[in-house]
């Protein structure tokens, strides 16, 4: 009788749990399908793991042609950003070899000498391949980084335009073409990034459309009364499908399809020229944007489609086999604690299967997250020690949840473990929390890596209310719940810290977006700003799950048992 009450059980929070697996992560609507044929352009940057030009280690030329002959039957153009390092150089005569055209650009910074260079292989490539390089692009977002004055990067555009027959343009986000307007008469061609993303006033997705049409129409207002009927190149648009959310923008595999695809709708509705951002995922840029600046290609940096431009989209593909991981690891448990659970009453198995399942999904979630999102060998031995630091809890919390639900004593060496884990936890997100809210514009909220902590407080809680039938403050507190009164001197203060850093980083992240520029011009007055400001702060969904890690953490460290016998 014990051994099938335990089988029902199973069975029940087995059934519950797929279904509510495929619930979250069933096939969506995307928008209408992508038309079949080519796109018109993809940004190319064939930076593999292991290769960035930050640390100038740049693609060989067979990883230069294994990508343009994979981009062949996708795309009629590439744009690239520089014309030198290793392979790069050899993009024009790949590109010619796989039919496709070029629209060459050369990497301007801060670096004279530097920017000499790009600009004399940009002119040298352009001329001898004509016939392949159709534009020419003359920096990136060179004033949006603030990396030289538009003067002379008008001396640079005019000297590139003295040197080639080709078009000459300069690219950068549409709102340094509105504050520079003499950039229209200087270019061939008016090269703007619309990017909702990454708007000082973020757009959602369901926006987007409206939002390019909107901005292609201001830029075309401008330009009329400069250089009439000057053509326009939406030289970068596109939408991350990982990474950290922004006010009502969203990351996300979907929601990047349904941008692509709606996108495709709007350029093809007005005839617009565009160049989509971009063909392969950038594990290189991490270092610069995290886990977002990563994620904005088709193709994953494995050379595999994100998604597809055709049909639904799932959010995770991989959902069916990380179900499967979560219920071996799950079925282990169960296993190791057979004869602990086996003879328990039908609401303490259920709690204890739940609490089960519920470590298994945040054990497996984390590996998958930070497995994904690791780019380098320190990225990976951070992501295997947050998975021993969680399975290490994970482990604790099972053995105290068999204690509390077998009405066991406490256990001090237990106790003590449990709350040396969860101090340790608590110091790592104070600071995940300081960075957050000092300069987070490309960290990632951290919620994978603190969902089992937080999960744990909560279970133990419900196990504690199962046997008890009462929850007041004192049930509450980490010593009950822990199973041992040590009674922390300084238990208030690590309460005092997280609910600090928890306002910090709300207002941290309210003054990020307010010291935007375009959010200033928009919103000049500090009252008029801050209410935006603040809708698109409590928007982020990922903020707020965030800021309920930090309060369940913090919870039981404002309370105080006032009990001196075991729990």
């Amino acid at each position: 009788m014990p051994s099938a009450r335990l089988l029902l059980c199973a069975l029940l929070v087995l059934i519950v749990h797929t279904g509510f697996a495929w619930l979250m992560n069933r096939p969506e609507d995307a928008g209408v399908d992508v038309p079949s044929g080519k796109l018109m352009s993809l940004s190319f940057a064939p930076f593999r793991e292991g290769y960035s030009p930050l640390e100038e280690i740049f693609p060989l030329p067979e990883h230069v042609e294994e990508d343009l002959s994979l981009l062949a039957d996708k795309t009629h153009s590439i744009r690239t950003y520089s014309s030198l390092g290793g392979g790069l150089e050899k993009t024009p005569d790949l590109a010619r070899k796989y039919g496709l055209s070029m629209i060459q650009g050369c990497w301007l910074g801060y670096g004279y000498m530097d920017n000499k260079k790009e600009i004399a292989a940009l002119i040298k490539s352009a001329n001898a391949n004509p016939d392949v390089v159709k534009r020419v692009i003359v920096g990136n977002e060179v004033l949006l980084r603030g990396d030289m004055d538009v003067d002379r990067l008008i001396g640079y555009i005019r000297e590139v335009k003295r040197a080639v027959k080709q078009p000459v343009s300069y690219a950068d986000v549409w709102s340094m073409y509105m504050k520079h307007p003499q950039l229209i008469k200087e270019v061939d061609f008016i090269t703007i990034h619309i990017l909702p993303y990454w708007e000082d006033e973020p757009i959602s997705v369901e926006h987007a459309p409206e939002h390019m049409e909107q901005i292609v129409k201001q830029v075309e207002d401008e330009a009329r009364g400069l250089a009439p009927g000057k053509p326009i190149l939406i030289g970068e648009s596109g939408w991350p499908s990982a990474g950290r959310q922004r006010g009502m923008a969203i990351p996300g595999v979907v929601n990047e399809a349904k941008f692509i695809r709606d996108m495709i709708q709007v350029v093809n509705r007005h005839g617009f020229d565009y160049n989509i951002v971009e063909a392969f995922n950038q594990p290189w840029k991490s270092n610069l944007e995290g886990v977002v600046g990563a994620n904005w290609g088709l193709f994953s940096a494995d050379r595999k489609p994100v998604f597809p431009l055709t049909g639904p989209v799932q959010e995770n593909p991989d959902c069916a086999s990380l179900l499967a991981a979560e219920t071996v690891i799950w079925l282990l448990v169960i296993a190791l604690c057979f004869k602990k659970i086996r003879f328990a009453s039908w609401s303490r198995l259920l709690v204890f299967l739940v609490f089960a399942q519920l470590v298994s999904m945040c054990l497996v979630t984390l590996a998958h997250f930070l497995g994904y999102t690791s780019y380098s060998g320190m990225q990976r031995g951070y992501t295997v020690f947050m998975l021993v630091a969680n399975g290490v809890l994970a482990a604790f919390l099972i053995q105290r949840c068999l204690d509390i639900l077998n009405d066991r004593p406490g256990n001090e060496l237990l106790a003590r473990r449990l709350r040396s884990g969860y101090l340790f936890f608590i110091i790592l997100a104070l600071y995940k929390t300081y960075g957050l809210a000092i300069g987070g514009r490309y960290l990632s909220f951290p919620v994978e890596q603190f969902a089992l902590p937080a999960m744990g407080i909560f279970g133990l809680l419900v196990c504690q209310c199962l046997i008890s039938h009462k929850i007041n403050r004192c049930s509450l507190s980490f010593d009950y719940l822990s199973g041992w009164n040590i009674q922390g001197k300084r238990d208030r203060l690590i309460a005092y810290g997280l609910s600090f850093a928890a306002i910090a980083m709300i207002l941290g992240e309210t003054k990020a977006f307010m010291d935007g520029r375009d959010f200033i011009q928009a919103h000049p007055g500090l009252s008029e700003g801050l209410p935006f400001a603040l809708r698109y702060t409590l928007y982020n969904q990922q903020l707020l799950l965030w800021l309920v890690c930090l309060i369940v953490l913090a919870l039981p460290f404002w309370s105080h048992s006032g009990n001196k016998t075991k729990t």
